[in-house]
């Protein structure tokens, strides 16, 4: 007959399996899982045979299997929800909660000699009307492919400069928050995929100049702007670490730099994320 535990062991043995969580965190889960407005939440969907099919705000969402054991949502939260509870739904009239937290974002004041850049007249307001029309229809694309990788790389060699989720004013009037991150680099500098993707959009846009979209799959999309040159055709399939083009300071730009885009289910999330440079 075996000899009961001594009472500390025993004690220890409960504290452990209490303290444990249901599963481990997989490290996607670890990497991405900043549930803020402007951030993603990690969702656990279970461990069944088929991807469940998930939705949030009306936009279907990625979902992947984590360490082959468990599917999960990675759910792209817009800046403009508040902190509170959130939930997304799930194919078969299941509903599964989630909590946003705060963050706070600080404020860029920025000033343009080009007036139009800040009060635009008539007729580039309906250039802009347009571009925005097509450049949203983009970001709604969900295509099936899984994405190659989700710890990003950089798309170029440089710093980081102007931070997601800046409150911006122009001229000293407030605008939209700064959607993406700024990188730092010089005028010619190559722009690199940060996971293999399919171009889906070129354009040169009023504030955004020469731009391209890279579809990685899912509704998890990429967006460059200010490019000097576009090295790419609509419909390349761009391999990570592809050349993409050149950083530039077309369009809406001081000077040059790289503008990244990171989009999921239709919503713009902050790209520090994916690439392990996340400040709460």
């Amino acid at each position: 007959m075996p000899r009961p535990l001594p009472l500390f062991a025993t004690l220890l043995l409960l504290a452990l399996s209490l303290a444990a969580p249901a599963h481990a965190e997989g490290f996607i889960t670890r990497l991405l899982n900043k549930p803020v407005p402007g951030g993603v939440a990690v969702l656990d969907l279970g461990g069944q045979a088929q991807a469940p099919k998930v939705r949030y705000q009306g936009k279907p969402v990625l979902t992947i299997r984590e360490d082959g054991q468990r599917w999960i949502a990675i759910v792209g939260i817009p800046l403009g929800v508040k902190p509170g509870t959130q939930q997304v739904q799930i194919e078969g009239g299941q509903s599964l909660a989630f909590e946003v937290g705060a963050k706070h974002y600080t404020e860029q004041r920025i000033t343009l000699k080009n007036q139009q850049q800040v009060n635009p007249n008539a007729k580039n307001l309906a250039r802009i009307e347009r571009e925005l029309a097509e450049q949203t229809r983009a970001y709604r694309q969900f295509s099936a492919r899984q994405p190659s990788n989700l710890l990003f790389d950089k798309p170029v060699d440089g710093p980081l400069s102007s931070p997601f989720g800046l409150r911006r004013f122009f001229n000293g009037e407030e605008r939209n928050p700064h959607s993406g991150l700024d990188f730092a680099a010089s005028r010619g500098t190559s722009i690199k995929a940060p996971a293999a993707g399919k171009v889906i959009l070129i354009g040169d846009y009023f504030f955004n100049g020469r731009t391209v979209f890279l579809d990685h799959g899912q509704g998890l999309i990429s967006m460059f702007c200010h490019l000097s040159a576009i090295d790419v055709k609509l419909g390349d399939e761009i391999p990570r670490g592809g050349h993409l083009g050149k950083v530039g300071a077309t369009g809406r730009a001081t000077g040059p730099h790289l503008h990244w885009n990171v989009s999921l289910n239709d919503a713009r999330v902050d790209p520090a994320i994916f690439i392990g440079a996340f400040k709460p």
